[in-house]
This record gives C-alpha cells, structure tokens and sequence, in this order.
C-alpha cells in the first residue's frame, strides 16, 4: 500500500561527512526536510559540545535582530517580507553579519540615548517656561496686594490650625523680610518647580503638616500634557511655587519636593531677570526642535534601512543556528577530521537525500564524498505520513488521538469520506449545509491570501487548517439535507408529492389530526430522491415518521462503520504476520459483531421489505415487529409474545433457530478471545523451555522492527517481551472492552439521530417563532418589519444553527471516530517523525515571534 494508507518505510542510516563539508551537507538537508537525527552525545552537556560557541554567537545574532525589530514595530514601519527564504549563509558569512548587526544596533542605542538626553532637555525646558508663565501671574497678585495690611497677610499664613498647634508670627511681607524694624534687600524665600498632578493633594498636606503651616502653596495647571523621555508616556504635570521664611523652612520644603519627586527650578525675583531667562528658554526649546527632528529623522533612516531586510537576516540567522546545533548531535571520529551522524530517513527519499549530500559537498569544495550506511536495528522507526494541503488537516485529526505505531493502518485516508458524512447525518439541513460549503470554498479559492496574513488569531487559524473539512461537510451536508428534503426547515417539492388526499379542504381544516391512508390516497411509488414533501405539512405523526427512520440509519451506519473498523484490524494482522491475533482475535471480533448486531441491520432491511401499510396480513404494517424487542427476546432467548390475529410470530421461516445459533456461537467467542491466545502463548514457551520468550506480547503487531525484515522495516523477528500473568491481564481488559463496547458503541451511534433531530427541530423554531412573524405582514410597514425579522433570523442561525450546531456535530463525529471507529484496529502509539527542517523551524521561529 502506499504511504497514505500507512506510514512510509523508514531506515536508520548512518552518514559520514568530512568537517570541511559538514556545513553545506547539513545546510542541504536542511532545505530538503527529509532527516531525523538522533543525539548522539546524550550525556554531554549543552555547553560542552563542540558548536556551542557559534550558537551563541547565533543567539546574540538574533537578540540584536529582536532589538531592531521592537525598534521597528515601536514605530510601525512595514518591513519587507518577499515570502522567500535565502540560502544559510556560509560560515565566513557570520562574521559580517555580526558586524552589520552590532554597527546597527550601537548606531541605533546612541541615537535612542542622544534622542531621550535631547528629550529630557527638551521637558526641563519646557517646564521652566511654564513655571516663568505661571509664576509671573503668582508676582503679579503679590504686588497688588503689597498694599494690604499686614493683618491680611498674616491671615494667609497661619490658619486655625496653625494656631490651634501655638504658632504665631509677627508681620510679614511676602518676597522680604523685616529685621529689628529696618527693611533690607530683597532675599530668597521662595522655590518653585513642577510636580506629577495625581501627587498635588498629598504633597501640599504634608507641606502643610511638616511646616505648621507656615509656608503659602500657590500651584496652577499645566493644560497640555508633557512626555516622559524615558518611556514616551504623556504625564500631566502642575507648576507649584511656595513662600516661606528662614533656612530651616527651606531645608525642610526642599527636602518634602525630594520625595515627592517634585523637579525645582530657579526662578529669578526680578521682572525683569525673569522676561530675559523667558526668552532665552524660547530661544533654546526652538534649536532644541531643530535637533531633535534631525535625530528623529536620523533614526526613521536608519530603521527602514534594517526593515528591508530584517525578514532575511532572521531566516539566515535561524538557519545558521539550526545547522550548528544539529552538528552538535554528530560524533567526531578518532582523527577529528569525520563527523558522524545517525539519523532516520525515508526509505524511498535515499537517493533524494545522497543527491543532495553531493550538491553539499561540492558546494564547500570538498574532495571527500559523504558516506552513507544503512543500519540494522530493532528499534521502532518514527512514523511518518506523506501529507498536502488537502489530507493534512485530517491527518491532524487522526494524530490528536495519538500518533500512529509504525507502519499500523492509517485511519486518514477512510476518514476523508466518513468523517465529514457521519457529521452530515447530524447537519443534514441543504441550507445550513450551503452555508458552510461557500464558506470553505472562500477559504479554498483565497487560500494563498489568508496563508500570506499570518496572524495569531487562533479560532481563524483553526477554521482556516480545516477549510478542506469544512467544505466537506457542508457539501455532504447538502446532499443529506436532500435526502431529508430539508432547507431552512422547509422542503422542496421538485418531483411532485406522490400521495393525494381524498378529503375536501373543509375536512382537512376542521380535523387537525387527519390522516392520509396509504391503501387509497400513496401512488405507490417512492418518491423519487429524498422524502416526500407531503411529510413537511404532516402533524402528530411527522416526528414519529422522522424518528423512527433516523433511529434506524443510525444503527445501519453505526454497525458497519464498527465492522469496516474490525476488518482493517484484519490488514494490520496480515501485514505484520500475527497468526495468533489473526485467528483468535479478528475472527472471534468479528462474528460477535455479525452475528449480533449486523443480523439486527439484516432485520431491519427485512422489516422494511416485507411489510408494508399496502400489503394483507400477515405482512401488513399492524403485524411488523419490533425490532428492538426481538432483539432483547433473541438475546435473553424469550419466548415472542403472542402476535395479532393473523399475523405470524416470526419474519421468516426458522428464524428461532437461528437466533438461538447465533447468540450462542457470539457467546462461544468470548471464551476465544479471552483464553486462546494466552494459552497458546504459554504453550509455545514450555515447548521453547524459555522464559518468557520473544513476541509474547498481544501488541506484537507494533513491536520492534528490523531494517532488514520481510517487511523493508515492519514486523521483524524481534518483539517486546511480557510475561505471562500481564499477557493474561491484558487479553483480558481488552476482551471485556470490546464485548461491553460493542453494546456500548452501538448505542452510541444513535447520537446521529438524537443530533439530526435536534438540528431539525431549531430550525422549524427560528422559522416559526422568527421568520414567519415578518412574512405575515403587509404593506410598506411589513416590508420594513421583514427586513428586521429577516437579518435577526440569519443572525440567529448563522450563530447558532451553523456555529454552535456545527461545533456540536464537530465534537461528536470525532468521539465516533475516535473511540467506535479506531478503537477496533488502532494502537496510536508510535512517535511522529521530527525531521530537521528550515521551513518548520522558520515558522516555529515566526510564531514564537508573534507570541512574544
């Protein structure tokens, strides 16, 4: 079979490569994405290997180029992102990147340094002009009130509570101080400064508290905010300017503006000393622009020159790392001349892989040619399916589940056709159904667009993977709502309904629960494709109709997705010559599945042969049994209740018989399954005089494997070993699983009707509760009312009906998947294969990025 229907063959080879060429050897295969190289030196240190300089040096590489690109981003230039992904540099090649990447990043810290120094000159500048503005209107009031009394002025610095505490204090002018009633020189008994508004109230209380109130706190607003040099943030800030007296007041207040981080300015007392500071802080604020647009400018340069290339420096830089950390898992030989490597491989990509080793070698001028052996071993090679953009989203849900074991059947390829069906059992609406085909069809036609805007919007990334199965399933959801004949809750009438109705229009009306008789009002032939509409208008019995026939698909498409899971444990049995669980497991499994529960599909399709509303007795519909009861009597072997008159106990002729066959030889299997294979197995090791011996386990078929086995690397003669008392343990769990699951998962599958039903139902109550309130008015007013009526309806059930519905289905299409379906032939314990890829490691790079 091909590798979509299992893992790819894989060989453990080992490669020789000179040191000169290892480089571009590995580059090679870098860029080829086919090789998973083990470590070879498990015990060695991360710091101790032989590369570990040049991947630091790669990682100092790559924090410079982080720096830019915050740099970058801070100021949202676009970089350049051709899509393309350059070469891995050479290794001399490092050393000018390492130059352009420090010249870029000290160029850029001493603009950025030389940027916030200017910034901070430029905030203190502009907060002395504030304080000269404002501080002139304070000197202003001060020199109209010089002529109040020195009553008044003493009111203004001791309040109540300064009195209360004993001060006092004889007269006083503001701006001068009196001395043994002799008027001296003007002296310095204020400061003024700027403080961050939030902190104002606390600071002027603890002015207040710290100097008894003998201090005057005058303070105005800044109206436009300034920005912090340090991180670019606008702060609001006021200008303050207290009066005081002595040396001890202005030690305490100059203290108190120290922890609240108050800035002090000087501020001359003079009108005159004040306007000409005034004009030349103007003067330096204007040159202090000047240069500061020049840095910015500078800086802007600078940046979108490293935006052009930012992308290739961080693919190149990865990749050189990728390389040097994957050297560090070679071993070097005895001369230190060779570097030698294991690693696991495709089988059928060897030639792919030595070309590519060539294309290396001359690349780095090698004359040594790279040598590469495959090797033997018993150890389970990784798996490995060749996936496109059209399997991988199913393959990812196979691979949730658990990776498969090495070679083991593949579920994905069966899982394209029946996971998105299963789902449209469940969906089956052709409306519903349309919705979602066009939107996968969108996401398909755009799909290089949507690929190209990486985002890290996770629920888009999701939908966007899986466009493939959405479009699926809306597709399969169609043709079900066909067959359904369901659209919006409502049918379509294309070929004509095949039942007429004998009643006049006055008797339809008048008895709501009416029924047509098939003897006189059914054509007698089906309807062509689907149901028949005549089931959309039908009342009491059109739940019965719908339940009684989704109930029954339910349990038809649940048994022989169960039967079909069985049979594939069949090829995992032949492909890895496991006679023992060929014999008695596959066979035991599968006639108890048969002979039970596809017997009970049998009578159902009997059922609907034989017995028909049209037909006499004993096949008429009041003589059709139960299936569900005949089953319960074939199982507890109960003797049928008497039938009405004139039908028959039985479907056909022996059917007792071979009831009571059946259950006996399924019941005769469970001994089989349970006992026969660890019995054997004890038998082959007393022969064998050997304890335990090899391929003892009942996971024989996912052991180890051989290079050189029958199977190119698949079911070798080498097995786990276990012994005897967990060989029966584990037949045993596993016997008593598949028996209860068998019931278990059967019923399970009735959640397709359960789910069917429902989505049916939603639907005729959005339709009857929402639409049909605006399709029942009239006139220009109803044609508002209905546009209302409409756009809340599709709202509705776009969101419900198509979201939450289909998550729902989703959700319970994968459990039948995971757990009825894979559980019969799937193990889903193997590792997936790792191979040493740029474009993985790229992406992998990109996101972490985008995370950060």
């Amino acid at each position: 079979m091909g590798s979509l229907f299992r893992s790819e063959e894989m060989a453990l080879c080992q490669l020789f490569l000179q040191s000169e060429a290892a480089y571009a050897c590995v580059s090679e295969l870098g860029e080829l994405g086919l090789v998973q190289f083990r470590d070879l030196n498990p015990d060695v240190n991360a710091f101790q290997r032989k590369f570990v300089n040049e991947v630091r040096r790669c990682d100092e590489m790559e924090r410079k180029l982080r720096y830019l690109e915050k740099e970058i981003k801070k100021d949202g230039i676009p970089m350049l992102d051709t899509g393309e992904s350059p070469e891995a540099p050479q290794p001399r090649e490092m050393i000018d990147l390492e130059a352009t990447f420090e010249k870029l990043e000290n160029e850029l810290r001493e603009v950025n340094q030389n940027a916030e120094a200017l910034k901070r000159n430029f905030l203190e500048l502009t907060e002395l002009k504030h304080i000269l503005r404002k501080t002139q209107v304070f000197f202003d009031e001060q020199e109209g009130g010089v002529n109040q009394t020195t009553e008044s002025m003493t009111r203004a610095l001791i309040t109540d509570e300064a009195r209360s505490a004993g001060a006092s204090m004889g007269p006083v002018q503001l701006g001068y101080m009196e001395k043994s009633n002799e008027r001296e020189d003007y002296l310095p008994c204020f400061v003024a400064g700027v403080i961050l508004r939030e902190r104002l109230p606390a600071f002027e209380r603890m002015l207040w508290r710290a100097c008894r109130g003998n201090v005057f706190l005058r303070q105005a607003m800044i109206e436009t905010p300034l920005e912090d040099p340090t991180n670019g943030d606008q702060v609001h800030k006021s200008v303050f300017i207290i009066f005081f007296q002595g040396d001890q007041l202005k030690t305490r207040v100059k203290k108190i503006c120290e922890g609240f981080r108050a800035t002090l300015y000087p501020c001359p007392e003079a009108p005159a000393d004040r306007r000409e500071m005034a004009m030349g802080v103007m003067t330096r604020i204007e040159d202090l622009n000047t240069v500061l647009g020049q840095t910015q400018d500078h800086r802007h340069r600078v940046l979108v020159a490293a935006a052009k290339n930012l992308k290739n420096w961080f693919v190149k830089v990865r990749k050189i790392k990728a390389i040097y950390h994957t050297l560090n898992l070679f071993n070097l030989d005895v001369t230190q001349k060779c570097l030698i490597a294991e690693c696991w491989v495709p089988l059928l990509d060897i030639e792919t892989i030595q070309l590519a080793l060539r294309r290396g070698t001359e690349k780095s001028g090698s004359s040594v040619p790279p040598i590469l052996n495959r090797m033997q071993t018993f150890e389970n090679p990784p798996t490995y399916n060749r996936t496109n953009k059209f399997t991988k989203a199913f393959q990812a849900l196979i691979d949730a589940y658990g990776v498969a074991s090495y070679r083991e059947m593949n579920p994905a390829p069966y899982t394209i056709i029946t996971f998105p069906f299963l789902f449209a059992v469940m969906f089956g609406d052709l409306g519903h159904g349309a919705i979602m085909a066009l939107f996968g069809l969108w996401m398909i036609r755009k799909e290089k667009g949507l690929a190209a805007q990486k985002t890290d919007n996770e629920i888009w990334n999701i939908f966007f993977g899986g466009r493939y199965i959405i479009f699926l399933m809306g597709v399969f959801s169609m043709y079900t709502g066909l067959i359904y004949n369901d659209i919006f809750s409502k049918s379509l009438n294309i070929f004509g309904s095949h039942w007429h109705m004998s009643y006049n229009k006055s008797t339809v009306l008048e008895n709501k629960y009416l029924q047509l008789n098939p003897n006189g009002d059914y054509e007698g032939d089906p309807y062509p494709f689907g149901m028949d509409p005549i089931w959309q208008v039908a009342g009491a019995n059109k739940i019965i109709f719908h339940n009684a026939y989704k109930m029954k698909i339910s349990i038809i498409f649940g048994v022989i997705h169960m039967v079909f899971g069985v049979v594939m444990s069949w090829h995992n049995h032949t492909y890895f010559r496991n006679r023992i669980s060929m014999l008695y497991e596959f066979i035991p499994q599968l006639v108890f599945l048969l002979l039970l529960f596809f017997y009970m599909v049998l009578l159902m399709f009997i059922k609907w042969i034989k017995f028909a509303a049209t037909n006499a007795k004993p096949y008429s519909e009041a003589c059709a049994p139960s299936i569900l009861i005949t089953f319960i009597d074939m199982v507890l072997f109960n003797t049928p209740k008497s039938p009405p008159e004139h039908c028959e106990t039985y479907m056909f002729f022996g059917q007792h018989f071979i009831q009571v066959l059946f259950v006996l030889v399924a019941v005769g299997c469970i001994p089989v399954m349970l006992l026969a294979k660890p019995l054997l197995i004890m038998q082959a090791r007393k022969q064998a005089n050997v304890q335990p011996i090899a391929g003892a386990t009942s996971d024989a078929e996912t052991g180890g494997v051989s290079n050189g086995g029958s199977h190119g690397g698949g079911g070798g003669p080498h097995e786990e070993e276990e012994e005897l008392s967990e060989i029966f343990i584990h037949q045993s769990i596993h016997t008593i699983e598949y028996v209860l699951g068998s019931v278990s998962h059967t019923a399970s599958y009735l959640r397709l009707w359960a789910l069917s039903l429902a989505h049916a139902q939603l639907a005729e109550v959005l339709w009857t509760m929402v639409l049909s309130i605006g399709l029942k008015q009239e006139g220009w007013l109803g044609g508002v009312i209905l546009t209302c009526v409409f756009a809340f309806w599709a709202i509705l059930t776009v969101g419900i009906l198509v979201l939450m519905e289909g998550l729902s289905a989703f959700l319970h299409t994968l459990r039948l998947h995971w757990v009825e379906f894979q559980s019969k032939f799937y193990k889903g314990q193997g590792y997936a294969f790792q191979p040493f890829s740029f474009d993985a490691i790229i992406e992998n790079g990109a996101a972490s990025a985008e995370a950060e």
